[in-house]
């Protein structure tokens, strides 16, 4: 079974929300025109959510996809943010859509200082949720802050593993760049939870802190400390293929993501020239992806691993 942990869609009303400036930055007006979505906000919704389901169908080493809830922001005090939330999709929402495709798993995203956190996360667990889905740069929370350490308790009860965000963000708003180091993230290991950090703790854009040797670090160290490949196919991550490839103990640890609709893009310098340019004909996003890794050298458990991680049948 290869699965993609790691894949996003967005919604609105009374799925969701999307705020005016998400809409209006340049990353999205992007993805939006290179995906081809017109309409109004809901047609735009359902049609990136049926294209999604196309690609994972024609994707012929794909068996099924990670599709993320996001959940809003909440303050210290539990109290739901709406001015700082710029992404919300529901995990209703996402529960509807994983329920009309046998290629799609559910991913609960539930923020841990909300009053009723445990049990939203019990309700996300019986509708079927492999893993609870964390952006803190832009959700607002810390890893570390105590306010998670009853939520990880139940994580770890409900053996639900934890994909959290680590590294930089530049697809939507940050509220607090300090919460990108995976170290934050010890307190959760601390307590039994199996935790996949996306990303590897990579950088999003050039002169920002690189937190790969945390992520390297904490590989080595903790059995059930885990990191997708998300958006390493990004011209600014690509770096970190030399730290978490040359690193057979952390090799071990890395698990298959994709993070679409992000278009991922070979490293010529790894790849060749001449395949990288091949690859980008591949119009196919999810293929693609996958195809570049396979030139890159990942093993057979890598392709497996996601499978074993969420306890899949």
């Amino acid at each position: 079974m290869v699965i993609d942990c790691h894949v996003h869609v967005a919604a609105t009303e009374p799925h969701g929300r999307m705020s005016a400036r998400l809409q209006a930055s340049l990353p999205f007006q992007f993805m939006q025109w290179r995906l081809g979505l017109r309409g109004t906000e809901a047609e735009k919704e359902r049609a990136l959510a049926e294209h999604l389901a196309q690609l994972i169908a024609a994707a012929p080493r794909l068996t099924a996809a990670v599709v993320l809830a996001f959940d809003a922001v909440y303050n210290e005090l539990g109290m739901l943010n709406v001015r700082e939330t710029h992404l919300h999709v529901t995990n209703d929402y996402v529960m509807d859509l994983v329920r009309q495709d046998r290629q799609m798993l559910f991913g609960c995203s539930v923020h841990p200082y909300r009053t009723d956190a445990i049990a939203q996360l019990e309700r996300c667990v019986a509708g079927g949720a492999v893993l609870c889905k964390w952006l803190p740069n832009t959700q607002g929370m810390n890893p570390s802050d105590r306010r998670c350490f009853a939520f990880y308790e139940a994580l770890a009860h409900y053996k639900l593993p934890l994909l959290s965000h680590t590294g930089g963000e530049t697809s939507l708003p940050t509220i607090d760049r300090s919460v990108a180091d995976p170290m934050l993230l010890k307190p959760a290991l601390e307590r039994g939870v199996t935790v996949i950090a996306a990303h590897c703790g990579t950088r999003s854009k050039p002169f920002e802190p690189d937190y790969v040797p945390q992520f390297v670090r904490l590989a080595r160290d903790y059995e059930r400390f885990y990191g997708d490949t998300s958006a390493l196919n990004l011209p600014t991550r690509w770096y970190a293929y030399g730290s978490v490839l040359s690193d057979e103990r952390v090799r071990r640890k890395l698990i298959h993501g994709s993070d679409w609709p992000i278009i991922p893009v070979p490293p010529p310098g790894r790849v060749g020239v001449g395949a990288a340019l091949e690859l980008m004909t591949e119009t196919n996003w999810l293929a693609r992806d996958v195809r570049i890794k396979q030139m890159l050298g990942f093993d057979a458990e890598y392709w497996n691993r996601a499978a074993t991680i969420l306890r899949l049948p």
